[in-house]
């Protein structure tokens, strides 16, 4: 069989050089012959290639989200030990990366790339914050360090591991282009301080009595811990990847790329049940440059409060342990203040009276999330996946009271592409009555209104449909398409639509 590139290429070559025979130009049934054999040799290409274990969901390193996804073996014992760290396909084996993790070191480098263009007009007329509405497309992307340590084989020390990552972000994001200010095109746009490199996480654990009791203490991003899932970033909109945008609603909810120091504890009590729990101090400007610029910043001056997440979670295995799936529910407490979205000291619309917000002293999320593989193919991790929750916040606090989110994966359904993902997804997010009623309150009096919002803000939905393609050992290509209804949760917004890409390389 002829690589893929050679397959393309020869078929068109040929007809090139041939294009004129005796001064005249190829028959129109030639050309068909021509066109017919490229068609046939992409495709048989495409369909015939090596397949290879990369996908996107097992590119994420050692990730908190993956470790918790893991229930026990079925035969697992009671030893203490570090769980096996993540070893994904590179571009080019490198036998120093193979020396380092005999040892006990784990160093990943990658780099993820997410176009995308809008193909409609944004919303034209006299509003002033239409000025800048474009029609244009962006390019937004970041590069990965990812640095595990397994210290049982290092130096002894059982169970002990760390982890660390570090990134640099790059470029810009379509969707405000059009006036959303909710949910990025591009995922991998913002948090990273425009550096170049910003630190992630930098975290110890603990695993005792075979993967039953893990305890975890360090700068370390909350909702990398909690409501999350190494499935989520099979897609590329903000809405979805790395998770559902909701659950981070406060900037009192530290999410990759930000952390906060923290402290986790988990527990198995059966094999396919876990119960976690664990505490992170809430850092004023934690999403800003002016305290997380680089992440580096340690001295906890700006610590304002307390979040105290708890989650629970079983994760079954049917059809002879070719369907998993993951139940998870869970809460969390904010102990900081914050304003009512409506009301003022005196319990009156402030976007009436202008006095102070009412200062609520906490406030909370809740959530919940599942997945469950419905069919099995041919490979080990080919099949169809549904996912769906909703996440549920504080209505008097939050600007997104609820979101609710589907998406389906199907992946190895071409037994011989069996790593090629078919994937679509939405997500419904419903403002807060408050955050709606104080709009209206301010667009009828001609004042600024809070949130970038042109208009009232009431719901919004944004769906994905994209294929990845694994291209070859270490690199993923996901042509993507993407749409808008009603942008920023406005319906004097136009709808949205985009095309796109979403590109892995896995480089160490």
């Amino acid at each position: 069989m002829l690589p893929f590139f050679d397959a393309v290429s020869l078929p068109v070559v040929s007809a090139v050089r041939n294009r004129r025979a005796g001064g005249k130009f190829l028959s129109r049934e030639a050309f068909r012959r021509v066109a017919g054999a490229t068609i046939t040799c992409l495709l048989s290409s495409y369909f015939s290639a090596p397949a290879h274990a990369q996908v996107m969901d097992r590119d994420i390193g050692s990730a908190p989200s993956q470790l918790v996804s893991t229930p026990l073996l079925p035969n697992a014992t009671t030893k203490t030990s570090v769980p096996p760290f993540s070893h994904p396909e590179v571009i080019v084996p490198n036998p120093l990366s193979a020396w380092l993790r005999a040892r006990g070191v784990n160093f990943l480098v990658d780099n993820t790339n997410e176009f995308a263009g809008a193909i409609t007009p944004p919303t034209r007329g006299s509003n002033p914050g239409f000025v800048n509405y474009r029609q244009g497309a962006s390019n937004a992307g970041q590069y990965a360090m990812q640095l595990d340590i397994d210290w049982e084989k290092l130096a002894g020390w059982k169970g002990f591991a760390t982890h660390m990552v570090t990134i640099g972000r790059y470029g810009t994001t379509a969707n405000r282009m059009f006036g959303d200010w909710l949910n990025h095109a591009s995922e991998t746009y913002g948090g990273g301080g425009n550096v170049v490199v910003h630190l992630v996480y930098l975290y110890g654990e603990e695993t005792l009595f075979g993967g039953r009791f893990v305890v975890a203490a360090g700068r370390m991003a909350e909702i990398s811990d909690f409501a999350a899932s190494p499935l989520f970033c099979n897609f590329q909109n903000g809405s979805f990847c790395g998770r559902p945008k909701g659950i981070t609603d406060t900037n009192f909810a530290a999410g990759y790329p930000a952390s906060t120091w923290g402290f986790r504890v988990r527990g198995r009590p059966a094999r396919s049940v876990y119960i976690q729990t664990g505490l992170y101090p809430i850092e004023d400007g934690i999403y800003q440059v002016f305290q997380h610029r680089t992440g580096f910043k340690f001295n906890g001056a700006n610590i304002i409060g307390y979040t105290a997440p708890v989650e629970t979670a079983w994760e079954p295995v049917f059809g002879s342990g070719t369907l998993p799936g993951h139940y998870k529910i869970g809460a969390q407490v904010f102990s900081t203040p914050q304003n009512d979205n409506f009301l003022d000291l005196y319990d009156q619309p402030y976007a009436l009276t202008h006095r102070k917000q009412k200062s609520r002293s906490a406030s909370w999320s809740t959530w919940g999330m599942f997945d469950q593989r419905l069919l099995h193919y041919h490979d080990k991790d080919s099949g169809l996946t549904a996912l769906w929750g909703v996440i549920y916040n504080d209505p008097h606090t939050s600007l997104r009271q609820y979101l609710a989110y589907g998406a389906l994966l199907n992946r190895g359904v071409f037994r011989s592409r069996p790593y090629d993902t078919m994937g679509f997804a939405f997500t419904y997010t419903k403002i807060s009555k408050g955050v709606s009623l104080t709009e209206q309150y301010l667009m009828d009096e001609g004042s600024t209104m809070p949130n970038h919002a042109t208009g009232v803000q009431r719901d919004t939905m944004v769906m994905e449909a994209n294929y990845a393609i694994h291209i070859m050992p270490g690199v993923i290509f996901t042509p993507l398409f993407e749409y808008y209804v009603h942008p920023n949760a406005q319906r004097n917004l136009r709808d949205a639509a985009l095309l796109g890409f979403k590109s892995h390389i896995q480089l160490m």
